[in-house]
């Protein structure tokens, strides 16, 4: 039905300007005519000028009724990729009765459909999140409990207990943190803050826990740059990759930070730049690197109490503050995670 309608559309089209071509041209020679000693041909030129103006401007017509729809449709669907799970092509695409406002009607049906089920994960990831921290609390009180009466010969295995307790503690931690980010949820808490203050604050902290595993964090340039956001989550992001970067550098090295403004004549850039001096990651894991819950197989085997989190928070933190964050490994060893953030008042 749809293809057919197209094909009326464009049969119609033609008919029409199969008659605006003859009768135009009758009524510009009429209206003009040619002197009788003038050749015939300028009759026939006057004809061929007034076919070509029809026909172009026809064309250029439907040119515009198929191809503006389709524009706002590609726009659409980036704007959806990007992340924006309200957006919607029936009120851009107006009441249109053929193929193109059949797609919008289905594209629009699709979103309301991926938004419902990416809404329903998040609630579901938020409440089973809060539901744990309750019998985890009680664990905890159980465990205190029963290390006050218990012998030495369980204190091993109370041990255990807590250590485990207190992990799952962080991933509820880091889940809820995911939870509150995918839903926009710190939007209201915008300030103004320095980037360069909370890299500091970070590198030194991050330095103190390094030096107990023979590692250090060397912050290397900072330049003052101003930003519009969250500084806890900022902070948050900063600190989920340096304190990843002293789990995989190499004994004896130190995690490099630099952080510097750039400005090429547009909108200027804070770039931060995080390296450590181990191993880096295979290739084919780079891209995946900030997915929910990925761990590449070195570090599940190093690291068992990572959940594979921390990258990701960090990325949407990034994201909420309008910038980017990209990894790649450093040719003389080593991985490298560049922050690229713009300096300007963000709005969410």
């Amino acid at each position: 039905m749809a293809i057919r309608r197209l094909f009326i559309k464009i049969v119609v089209s033609v008919v029409v300007a199969l008659v605006l071509i003859v009768v135009g041209g009758d009524i510009v020679v009429n209206l003009y005519g040619t002197p009788a000693d003038e050749p015939r041909n300028v009759s026939l030129l006057l004809r061929l000028a007034t076919a070509a103006t029809i026909v172009i401007g026809l064309c250029w017509w439907l040119a515009r009724h198929m191809t503006v729809p389709i524009a706002r449709l590609v726009a659409a669907t980036e704007q959806l990729a990007a992340g924006d799970l309200r957006t919607r092509v029936a009120t851009v695409l107006g009441p249109r009765q053929d193929e193109l406002g059949d797609l919008g009607l289905h594209f629009d049906a699709m979103a309301a459909r991926i938004e419902a089920l990416i809404l329903s994960e998040r609630r579901l990831i938020r409440d089973v999140s809060h539901e744990l921290r309750s019998p985890l609390a009680r664990l905890n009180v159980a465990a205190g409990l029963a290390r006050r009466h218990a012998g030495p010969e369980v204190s091993s295995q109370l041990d255990r207990i807590e250590r485990e307790a207190e992990r799952l503690n962080q991933l509820i931690g880091q889940l809820l943190m995911l939870a509150r980010l995918e839903t926009g949820a710190e939007s209201a808490q915008r300030v103004n803050f320095d980037l360069a203050m909370i890299v500091d604050e970070v590198a030194a902290d991050a330095d103190f826990e390094a030096r107990g595993r023979k590692r250090a964090v060397r912050v290397v340039a900072t330049e003052p740059c101003p930003l519009t956001g969250f500084p806890e989550l900022m902070r948050s992001a900063v600190e989920n990759v340096v304190r990843n970067a002293i789990r995989f550098t190499a004994v004896g090295s130190s995690v490099d930070i630099t952080l510097r403004r750039l400005s090429d004549g547009t909108e200027p850039v804070a770039i931060l730049v995080v390296q450590d001096h181990g191993h880096g990651v295979p290739a084919s894991a780079l891209p995946h690197l900030f997915e929910p819950f990925y761990r590449v197989s070195l570090d599940r085997r190093a690291h068992p109490e990572s959940a594979g989190l921390g990258l990701a928070i960090t990325q949407r933190a990034v994201q909420l503050h309008g910038g980017s964050v990209s990894a790649g490994n450093d040719p003389g060893g080593g991985l490298v995670l560049t922050f690229a953030l713009p300096l300007r008042n963000i709005s969410l």
